[in-house]
């Protein structure tokens, strides 16, 4: 019994059948083996990272962190156009698709390595930010939490990387910036809030730089998918290896998830209503004094005056005055308020408070600075500064309030 041949399908596009050729047409790849290997290794070189990679990391960790330095939002932008085209994140991408670890780890090394740059330039400017007072972290802190906002703009700037460096245009480094922006300004806000001292910055900032950048790789997967990247087996090395690496960068960022709802890290916090409902009502309360009265003088028959025995007086204390507490309620974009060393934006800042941490009010006497309003306040066992009136919420106001 003979087997009747297969027909080879040709490699000339002009001979495949109309169906197949359409499919073909709206594929990304090459059709034969030789063509796929080619425009595999172009994407190989195009996403490697290079000794420029690196030297644009460092420009763009330091431009960032100056723009937190002086709050200045423009300067954030500035370092993004500056930093470098993100096509390590696409080659991990890629790596992963393919199921090369090689590859995959290449990209990987690579794009920690200029991470970690990013982060030492921002760690070194918050240094300077401890020693010289100026703390101002309006920006800082606005990016270093979980917002959708940041997940729309990821979503976009990722599928227009991805698809600029696949298909070779001029705009890759255009549409690189916007994913430049949500990953390294919150690697820069960490490093520069473990320079300085400032609370919840770090580690707040790394565990969303770890959330964007395992979003950002996933997404640059899944496009590359729709633009015709497959395993070049079904049930081999390549295909195991390709769900092996996925399952790596999916581990990576359901851990950074994790961390986040856990530990209750790089989560907004409440928007404060227009009207506060006082949640502790602080009523003082003076303790009774007992006041003795002494025994009236006894008469006897004989009209003999027997003395009264009169008792010793007592010193009664005046009564402690009961501690006014607070708690601290700035806008939403602020996040918290800084306690500073005097009165006035020039006093040097000691800390930071969350929304709704209880602090103790020391003065209802409140001091101007600034064209402003300073209250000094402290944390109950913590340190003692001035912090603006504005940003406190009180349950029951104190007089001249």
């Amino acid at each position: 019994m003979t087997l009747p041949k297969t027909e080879q399908t040709p490699d000339d596009p002009q001979h495949l059948p109309a169906a197949r050729r359409r499919r073909a047409q709206r594929k990304l790849l090459p059709l034969t083996p030789d063509e796929r290997e080619a425009f595999l290794d172009e994407i190989a070189q195009r996403t490697s990272p290079s000794f420029d990679f690196f030297l644009f990391s460092v420009l763009a960790g330091l431009t960032v962190g100056i723009g937190l330095l002086l709050d200045l939002p423009a300067l954030l932008v500035l370092g993004a156009v500056l930093a470098p085209t993100m096509a390590p994140l696409v080659g991990i991408a890629l790596g992963a698709i393919s199921g090369s670890a090689q590859f995959f780890g290449r990209n990987l090394l690579g794009l920690v390595m200029g991470s970690g740059l990013v982060f030492i330039a921002s760690l070194s400017l918050g240094l300077i930010a401890r020693n010289g007072g100026i703390f101002e972290i309006t920006q800082a802190y606005l990016h270093t939490r979980i917002a959708w906002h940041h997940f729309v703009v990821l979503t976009i700037g990722s599928a227009l990387t991805t698809i600029a460096i696949a298909r070779g245009g001029k705009r890759t480094a255009v549409a690189s910036v916007a994913l430049a922006y949500e990953i390294y300004v919150p690697l820069c806000a960490a490093g520069y809030g473990l320079g300085s001292g400032t609370l919840h910055l770090w580690p707040d900032g790394l565990v969303v730089f770890i959330i964007h950048m395992a979003w950002a790789i996933i997404l640059s997967t899944f496009t590359l998918v729709m633009l015709g990247f497959r395993p070049l087996t079904l049930f081999g090395y390549t295909a195991g290896g390709m769900l092996s690496l996925i399952g790596l960068v999916l581990i990576i960022g359901l851990g950074g998830a994790g961390a986040a709802v856990g530990g209750q890290v790089a989560i907004p916090t409440a928007r404060p209503s227009k009207t506060p409902t006082p949640s502790l009502t602080f009523t003082p309360t003076l303790s009774p004094t007992i006041t003795e009265t002494p025994p009236p003088a006894t008469v006897t028959l004989h009209v003999t005056l027997t003395a009264s025995i009169t008792p010793s007086p007592t010193i009664t204390l005046p009564p402690s005055p009961t501690p006014v507490y607070a708690r601290v309620n700035a806008p939403e974009e602020y996040g918290g308020a800084i306690l500073r060393s005097e009165p006035g934006f020039d006093g040097r800042a000691l800390t930071s408070f969350l929304n709704g941490t209880l602090i103790e009010l020391l003065s209802d006497v409140p001091a101007e600075a600034d064209n402003r309003r300073w209250l000094n306040v402290r944390l109950p066992g913590g340190p003692e500064g001035w912090m603006l009136q504005s940003v406190i919420s009180v349950a029951t106001p104190v007089p001249n309030w």
